[in-house]
């Protein structure tokens, strides 16, 4: 099981390695079978723990060059990250990133052999239309992803249930991850409104093997929670 916590534009270097102080306190007192990455921002960024990977948000294809407000993989290198966060929707809508931008962006990373979070989900108005306009929509967004890549996690987030506080329905991410199993053998993630009390709901669902949380993961009590309820501590 994975637990991914992504910070999106919260949280200071300072609350961020306080953050990591805490949860790995929280973790070390437990033997967890899950594997823990944590996102935070740019200006946050710092080394890996030893039971939780950091990683970054978005980068951008280049080791370093003319890319004002971009980081890239030398800055990456400088705390040793290995591992990013790609395709994520409020990048795809709000940034406006193509999918062959963001197929760019994979195939460098991929090079690279970093480990990639790619992540892909579907607006209210696709979801209305039902299961295949959901598949057909999804799809497309892996025009240009090497989907045998090693290293690769796959993070399916409907964009309607992202912050909103309304997680699909159980039988609705059973069915998509159901689509996505269909070709993708590697890790699959479901994020969108997780939160500690519907963890393990989500967690029981067939083809999921983990969670990307947005908010919930915020606090380290709140995220270590999540933990906690689909694997009680063993002390």
């Amino acid at each position: 099981m994975i637990f991914a916590a992504n910070f999106k534009m919260h949280h200071t270097r300072q609350s961020t390695a306080e953050y990591l102080d805490r949860l790995e306190a929280l973790m070390e007192a437990a033997e967890y079978p899950f594997k823990v990455m944590v996102f935070p921002p740019a200006t946050a960024l710092q080394s890996s723990r030893d039971w939780i990977t950091v990683g970054a948000q978005n980068a951008y294809p280049a080791k370093e060059g003319a890319y004002t407000g971009e980081i890239g993989l030398s800055q990456l290198e400088e705390f040793g990250i290995d591992t990013v966060l790609l395709g994520h929707s409020e990048r795809r809508r709000i940034l406006e990133e193509s999918q062959e931008f963001i197929a760019e962006k994979f195939a460098f990373f991929a090079e690279q052999g970093l480990q990639i979070v790619y992540c892909v989900g579907e607006p209210l108005e696709v979801r209305q239309e039902g299961d295949e306009a959901v598949a057909e929509y999804l799809w497309e967004q892996f025009d240009g992803i090497d989907l045998d890549y090693e290293r690769l996690i796959v993070a399916y987030e409907p964009v309607w249930a992202i912050g909103t506080g309304r997680a699909a329905k159980e039988e609705e991410i059973a069915a998509t991850h159901a689509e996505l199993r269909r070709r993708i053998k590697r890790p699959l993630l479901y994020g969108g409104s997780v939160n500690p009390l519907n963890i393990k709901a989500i967690a029981a669902i067939a083809d999921v093997d983990g969670v990307l949380v947005g908010s919930a993961s915020l606090d380290p009590e709140s995220f270590h929670a999540m933990m906690s309820v689909v694997a009680p501590p063993q002390v």
